[in-house]
């Protein structure tokens, strides 16, 4: 059992230090964005300042506007450095069980009372967490290595509530692609397909990406 070579915690650890963030002296970029959403297209530009901040210009449908901006927030947020002590601190950390293809259950206790996670290979293969009154699902598929720690780029995402289980909205299926501009790897391309009562298929293109300053 792996166990009884490492702490769960230190595994899960590992893992974490192992996502891809991008350095404190980020400087934020630009780019062009192409929105397609059910066959219908929508360009202007985008600009993520060094504060993370995302801004949408030259779209003037709110929809699509909030959607571009949506995605940007979302990747910032997951691209910011944070010591694993300021965010998992007040967590227990647990062994569960181990799957078939060799992931290993990582357990919370604590602040993150029943959340849980599977760990393969170094990564985090799949993130069932409790947010925002929801509980959120996600499974990694496969990764991208940037030499610099892993990104995500095939997965799925579901919500569900927290007190019923039931399933709130469709499964979302993701493929990223990412561009390496200067030191940093930066979104190129998002494809969502969205099943359930309002399918969609949505993807989001990045090109002409430049950092700023």
């Amino acid at each position: 059992m792996v166990g009884t070579q490492v702490s769960a915690r230190e595994l899960f650890r590992a893992a974490y230090e192992n996502r891809y963030t991008w350095t404190k002296g980020f400087p934020g970029y630009s780019a062009d964005v192409t929105y397609t959403r059910n066959g219908e297209v929508f360009s202007g530009q985008i600009k993520v300042g060094a504060d993370l901040k995302p801004e949408v210009t030259a779209i003037t449908d709110e929809e699509a506007q909030k959607a571009i901006h949506g995605q940007l927030f979302e990747i910032a947020i997951h691209r910011v450095r944070r010591d694993f002590e300021d965010t998992h601190g007040k967590n227990t950390f647990a062994y569960g069980k181990t799957l078939e293809d060799g992931s290993v259950e990582i357990l919370m206790g604590g602040k993150s009372e029943g959340d849980r996670y599977q760990l393969r290979n170094n990564e985090v293969s799949l993130v069932h967490r409790h947010i925002h009154g929801v509980v959120v699902t996600i499974n990694t598929f496969s990764s991208h290595d940037t030499g610099e720690g892993y990104l995500s780029h095939r997965y799925d995402s579901v919500y569900h509530d927290p007190t019923t289980g039931e399933q709130k909205g469709g499964l979302s299926l993701f493929e990223d692609d990412y561009e390496k501009v200067g030191d940093y790897h930066i979104l190129s391309r998002r494809h969502i397909v969205t099943q359930g009562d309002q399918p969609a298929d949505e993807e989001f293109r990045f090109s002409n990406i430049k950092l700023l300053g």
